[in-house]
């Protein structure tokens, strides 16, 4: 489909027609297309100072950084940015790997956890299987889901103690010492919205602080309002050692991820170099959209601005339609 032009929930394509993207291209524009806001930021932010290397200090970047960890739970205090979700996915294991002297990482069947090299190893659904050899590392694991369950469960108490029995006898069959993290989306996404039964995810922070194992939040997809809170794992009252960033932070406009990092790990790398880091323009658009032009209240909603935002959108459109339809993904 060739897209020409995109305001609000809308895009219109080579023919004209007006067509309401249901699914938000990838996961991300979560304020609509064309936010004037964060429009407006980028051109400041690019006309001011397009780029500099991560390893200096910018206002733009640490106001970014500012706004997120006011909202990350628990002590996720400090950020380090990125240039997408898998990219965020592959620093987040690689910090454990050193926090912890440990390689294996854990994860879940049916999930999705980006495209390259470590992040498509973790996801757990056949879109791994062409780069999957067997050295990656990585195991996994069968996650709670009572309609499909693996356990024979029969409510959804059931489902959560079995899951965690399962979880921890691979974990004591694969060697506690051996594991550095368990990667879970606090909600699935793409293979599947399978909302984790209540206690499960208490019981997977239990299971790491019994084994030292880190525990990374995948919020690429969840986060920034997706499920009601902030954070998809805010509903469970769980703080994660990690927990990835990506989509929602800025609604892709420009490519920006990262990972909010508790702070024992933190400590690891308080006098140890770490490489990598995101680019300038990305996080001047995080902290527009996280700050005065898109105020939200404690739950991550923004109903009073978006939508009569989206309203004078389908109104006064770029296009005049020709047709109206919808577009999933």
């Amino acid at each position: 489909m060739t897209i020409l032009a995109a305001e609000g929930s809308y895009v219109w394509d080579g023919e004209g027609n007006r067509l309401l993207d249901f699914s938000s291209q990838m996961v991300n524009t979560n304020i609509g297309h064309q936010h004037p806001g964060v429009v407006e930021a980028i051109r400041e932010q690019a006309a001011k100072l397009c780029t500099i290397a991560p390893a200096h200090v910018n206002d733009a970047r640490s106001e970014a950084a500012r706004l997120i960890a006011e909202r990350t739970p628990g002590d996720l205090n400090r950020v380090f940015f990125t240039n997408g979700g898998a990219d965020a996915v592959e620093h987040a294991i690689r910090m454990a790997r050193l926090h912890t002297g440990r390689h294996k990482v854990l994860s879940r069947y049916r999930s999705y956890h980006g495209g390259t090299d470590t992040a498509i190893n973790v996801t757990g659904d056949p879109r791994r299987w062409p780069n999957d050899h067997g050295n990656s590392g990585v195991v996994h694991f069968h996650g709670p889901f009572l309609y499909r369950s693996q356990f024979h469960a029969e409510n959804e108490a059931q489902e959560t103690e079995r899951a965690l029995a399962h979880l921890d006898q691979l974990i004591r069959f694969e060697g506690p010492d051996s594991i550095a993290a368990i990667v879970l989306e606090s909600v699935p996404g793409t293979a599947g919205i399978m909302v984790p039964p209540p206690g499960y995810m208490a019981g997977v922070r239990e299971i790491c602080d019994r084994y030292g194992i880190v525990f990374i939040a995948d919020e690429v997809m969840a986060g920034f309002g997706r499920t009601g809170k902030w954070f998809a794992i805010q509903h469970f009252d769980v703080v994660p050692d990690l927990l990835t960033f990506a989509k929602g932070v800025n609604s892709g406009y420009v490519p920006l991820g990262g990972v909010a990092i508790g702070d024992q790990i933190a400590a690891t790398f308080a006098e140890r170099a770490y490489p990598g880091g995101s680019h300038l323009l990305g996080s001047s658009a995080g902290h527009r959209r996280r700050g005065r032009h898109h105020q939200r209240d404690d739950r991550g909603e923004d109903r009073r601005e978006r939508r009569p935002h989206r309203r004078r959108r389908a109104r006064a459109g770029p296009a005049r339609p020709r047709r109206e339809t919808s577009v999933g993904g």
